[in-house]
């Protein structure tokens, strides 16, 4: 069996960081780790009237697999557990063992290439200008059959981004080392090309 590389794959809500990581991971063949949904089912755990710490330290892999998970309420309650530094703590060995398996493993999040995974073989910072993943999020709730408005989705994805961004715990940006990816203007394809060439590059 080959042996451990993680791709770290950080950036802000809807900038695609998701699908970019599910089709890399499947390119080089590796196992895929969302953490946003551990922060999500912590945060359906709170909505619901849990302690957050305790959620976060009970939470099993079948947490995860919960279909609400992609709602905008719990969307916000993640973002607000996420900033509790004994949340995270009690997440992070989680991710941490999950990025080193052996085959290889892709993690998405916030600060998966400066926090959890320092050391990672290979590190994307996936972003958008927030007009852009307003529109994008929109758009999937939409879909979804969710009642939206555009202006309040573009206010919620403006206030996460501060929220993520400001916290003292972990924030939300590029580490050092990180290959920058503006999906703005690029479709999924171009966006997924460039990321699996950045991937190959630090591959050697």
């Amino acid at each position: 069996m080959s042996a451990p590389f993680t791709i770290a794959i950080d950036g802000p809500a809807a900038a695609g960081k998701g699908t970019i990581s599910k089709a890399v991971a499947a390119h080089f063949q590796m196992a895929h780790l969302d953490t946003g949904l551990l922060y999500r089912a912590v945060g359906a755990k709170v909505l619901q009237g849990a302690d957050a710490v305790a959620a976060a330290r009970s939470l099993v892999p079948s947490d995860l697999e919960d279909d609400t998970l992609r709602g905008q309420d719990v969307a916000q309650a993640a973002s607000q557990v996420a900033v509790i530094g004994e949340v995270r703590a009690a997440l992070l060995e989680f991710q941490r063992s999950f990025a080193r398996r052996a085959g290889g493993a892709v993690l998405d999040g916030r600060d998966i290439g400066t926090v959890i995974c320092p050391g990672a073989e290979a590190k994307l910072f996936v972003t958008a200008s927030a007009e852009v993943r307003a529109k994008r999020r929109y758009d999937e709730l939409v879909q979804r059959g969710q009642t939206a408005d555009l202006d309040e989705v573009t206010a919620d994805v403006k206030a996460r981004d501060a929220r993520d961004m400001a916290r003292s715990e972990a924030p939300l940006k590029p580490a050092d080392d990180a290959v920058l990816i503006d999906t703005s203007n690029q479709t999924i394809d171009e966006a997924v090309a460039a990321a699996i060439a950045a991937v190959n590059a630090k591959k050697g």
